[in-house]
């Protein structure tokens, strides 16, 4: 079974959230995802929210540093963050 996983530092929000989560099953990541997004992001748990989440899980595990950005105004990447 591959592991999967959904890390929120790939997706540009104003509170920079730092998250990755990643389960042995869609299913079990589904609801930590959607748990997640509710809680702290104040989506609203929907199908529609169910469907777009579940189209970003990846196979595998979540990188250690988080993935580079092109930021407005810089000429590259971004190196490790402060958490």
């Amino acid at each position: 079974m591959t592991r999967k996983f959904i890390d929120c530092r790939e997706f540009p929000s104003d509170m920079h959230c730092s998250v990755a989560i990643s389960a042995d099953s869609e299913e079990e990541l589904l609801q930590a995802a959607v748990d997640h997004a509710v809680s702290v992001h104040h989506h609203s748990d929907s199908p529609e929210l169910r469907q777009q989440l579940r189209q970003l899980f990846k196979d595998g595990m979540p990188p250690e540093h988080p993935p580079l950005r092109a930021q407005p105004g810089s000429a590259g990447g971004a190196g490790p963050r402060a958490h």
